[in-house]
């Protein structure tokens, strides 16, 4: 009797696994992130030309896919020169808040821009074109205006700046974050010559012969993994279990998303970087105790070394788009991402408020727009993800709308 009870609870929780993978198989459109991407010289690492790109947050329940363009961008066909040259031509520069793969295209902050302008300001004749790559700060987007951005000619170049550009920009940060070898890096970098002067250096075509060794994945070998990576059901338990329940089981840190493992590998790099002239500097003096500490840095009221260096990088690459926008007789301005940034008294916000005043650069503050609107700032994100939401992106359009409103001369 004991063995039939034991074969009829098998049986039962059989059926009930086998229904719920037919559950999520219907529900769910895919089972896993996907990013095809490739190098161009010059340029570094974009999206692969007129590839679908899928982006799954299964906790928030959000299946995008996305198409990019023929540069290599999620967004619209890029209009022609004589179009953008007939009205007020807006390029949005960035990393994953512009490329904003968890939404639909028709959704994103420019295309919402570009929309409600046309109903308020038509005699702009406002059009929009967005480069934006996840995980690179703005020297790293360099290339982006040269080589396609500056193509159109366009009135205006909005940097979208997040709280984690400040590292990104910092060549040795950025080389942890890739795996890269800081002499060779897949992005336009920065370091500093023998005079001390800071100096660009193109991408490096072979990064990946170069790559720093990673640490053996022995989990990722495991039953588990093989079966989250097949089966739905498995995959909505393993997300769920790590995001929903906020980390506290299944080794995640709580409210980064972060692995473990992946701060064991941050810190296997950091020691062989720590072994090299380049680098052996900064590391003597600050020892990460994980990756999302590299960002959380600015919000201290005093910086390491490290991270004042990584400023100073900061400063050098707007500096570098000031120049770029000054010759090519274009405004710039830099619209501050989300709360993470907050505004005036956020030390965060003061440090790209001062590197962006000293050259007379406006500051868009989208947390200042969506506090005076009286909404929740945390309404403009996704529950378990930092990016946008689509009403995030219809309050940074807005917030942007507001400004041109206030400075229509900046499109004469």
């Amino acid at each position: 009797m004991a063995a039939w009870n034991a074969l009829f609870a098998i049986s039962g929780l059989l059926l009930i696994a086998l229904a719920g993978e037919a559950y999520f198989r219907l529900t769910k459109p895919f089972i896993d992130n996907s990013f095809p991407s490739t190098f161009v010289d010059g340029v570094g690492i974009i999206r692969e030309p007129n590839s679908y790109q899928y982006y799954a947050n299964w906790h928030d329940d959000n299946f995008v896919v996305s198409r990019a363009n023929s540069q290599g961008f999620l967004d619209r066909e890029p209009i022609s020169a004589e179009r953008a040259a007939e009205g007020c031509h807006i390029a949005f520069i960035g990393d994953s808040f512009v490329e904003a793969r968890d939404v639909q295209i028709a959704d994103k902050f420019h295309v919402r821009l570009e929309e409600m302008a046309a109903h308020e300001l038509p005699h702009l004749d406002i059009s929009t074109q967005a480069y934006g790559i996840a995980s690179t700060g703005q020297i790293n987007q360099i290339p982006f205006y040269d080589e396609y951005a500056r193509r159109l000619n366009p009135k205006l170049v909005v940097l979208v700046f997040y709280f984690n550009d400040f590292s990104d920009n910092l060549t040795t940060i950025l080389a942890l974050g890739y795996g890269a070898d800081p002499d060779r890096m897949p992005y336009m970098s920065v370091q500093r010559d023998e005079h001390g002067t800071l100096k660009l250096r193109p991408p490096y075509p072979e990064y990946r012969r170069f790559a720093l060794p990673s640490l053996p994945k022995a989990w990722q070998q495991s039953a588990w993994k093989k079966l989250i990576s097949i089966s739905y059901i498995a995959k909505w338990l393993d997300i769920d279990i790590k995001e929903g329940w906020r980390g506290r089981i299944a080794g995640i840190r709580v409210g980064t998303g972060a692995p473990v493992e992946h701060d064991a590998q941050l810190m296997a790099w950091v020691r062989i970087l720590a072994q090299r002239p380049c680098c052996a500097w900064f590391l003597d003096r600050w020892q990460p105790d994980g990756w999302y500490s590299t960002h959380q840095q600015f919000k201290e009221e005093h910086l390491l070394p490290v991270f004042q260096e990584a400023l100073a990088y900061t400063a050098f690459g707007i500096e570098q788009f000031k120049r770029r926008a000054d010759r090519d007789d274009a405004r710039l301005i830099i619209l501050s991402a989300t709360n993470a940034m907050g505004t005036r008294g956020d030390p965060q916000f003061d440090r790209l408020n001062a590197i962006a005043e000293a050259r007379g650069i406006p500051v868009i503050s989208d947390y200042d727009y969506i506090v005076r609107q009286g909404h929740n700032h945390r309404d403009s994100r996704y529950r378990y993800d930092i990016h946008w939401s689509a009403t995030g992106h219809q309050w940074a359009a807005e917030a942007i709308l507001e400004w041109l409103k206030e400075n229509q001369e900046a499109c004469d």
